[in-house]
């Protein structure tokens, strides 16, 4: 079984998971560490680099985790507003 689930549904994706957890958890140390980072390395402090590059692996790490639970539950709603708009169609044309 796989640590991080790559395909999802817009139902499944919709559901908290451990995914969702993860992201939540580290979300805040990435703000922190380019935050620390950006700082120190424009002091240029060595340490302040390493932070820096900490927080962007993270993130770069998030984000493929979260982006295709994100896409699948984009994808659900760009369904959902296209049948709303062919039921508005049919509504504006006095249709049933």
């Amino acid at each position: 079984m796989r640590l991080i689930k790559k395909k999802w549904t817009p139902a499944e994706a919709e559901e908290w998971t451990k995914e969702d957890t993860i992201t939540v958890i580290i979300s805040p140390l990435i703000y922190v560490l380019i935050l620390i980072g950006g700082a120190l390395s424009a002091l240029l402090i060595p340490e302040g680099f390493v932070a820096l590059s900490a927080g962007i692996a993270l993130m770069f790490l998030m984000i493929k985790i979260i982006d295709p639970k994100l896409s699948a539950i984009s994808r659900g709603y760009e369904e959902k507003q296209k049948h709303y708009l062919e039921e508005l169609e049919k509504k504006m044309k006095w249709e049933d």
